[in-house]
């Protein structure tokens, strides 16, 4: 994404999503709305090189990197003093409880991030926490019985929902990942166990109904 001329006037975004047409899409909407995006990063190794420099007062954080985890980058940026917004297809009580125990001030799932999110912006620089409507009713709704007792999805678990969620082949994810094709149908396994699917085509629909 093109730098943009920081201006002091203006609250400061920092954007961190691996899909660059995601982020110059954000930057256009942030930016016509009176915003400052102050830099963007697409990994944790970009966004560790250029948050600090950046200084920015809202980091808006896509969950889901690729083959990294945006829950595991929220207490790091806290640590440069910036509020966290969350945002994800990820739609699942566990995600979103975690994001907040993880230092974030505010989640959107991505059905509402259009209608949500300047607002959401304000209110996480106001210092108030911001849940969007879909994710606030889960979160209202409790962990459903697939989820009590047992553990929420893995960081990889997460991770291979996204990419079945695209319309990626088992082969064509295992080897994205390095992993066999037989580790990547046990990990559908598991998968379809905590959330109470039952086989592939089932899975692949509520991957696709939560890109």
């Amino acid at each position: 994404m093109t730098e943009l001329t920081a201006d002091p006037a203006r609250p400061r975004v920092f954007l961190i999503d691996d899909h660059p047409a995601m982020r110059r899409g954000l930057a256009l909407l942030l930016t016509q709305d009176g915003f400052d995006v102050c830099g963007d990063a697409g990994d944790r190794t970009q966004t560790m090189a250029k948050i600090d420099a950046a200084a920015p007062d809202v980091v808006l954080l896509d969950i889901s990197l690729g083959q990294e985890s945006g829950l595991d980058l929220i207490a790091d940026i806290r640590t440069f003093g910036a509020k966290v917004l969350c945002y994800s297809m990820l739609e699942d009580f566990a995600t979103i409880k975690s994001a907040f125990d993880a230092g974030a001030t505010g989640y959107v799932t991505k059905r509402d991030l259009a209608e949500s999110l300047l607002r959401a912006v304000r209110e996480v620089l106001a210092g108030r926490q911001h849940v969007s409507p879909e994710a606030n009713q889960i979160l209202a709704s409790g962990p459903s019985g697939t989820e009590t007792g047992s553990a929420p999805l893995s960081q990889r678990e997460r991770q291979i929902l996204s990419l079945v969620g695209k319309g990626i082949s088992n082969t064509e994810i295992a080897a994205t990942l390095n992993i066999s094709v037989r580790t990547m149908e046990a990990y559908c396994s598991r998968i379809m166990d905590k959330l109470a699917i039952h086989g592939m085509r089932e899975l692949r629909q509520y991957a696709i109904r939560n890109a």
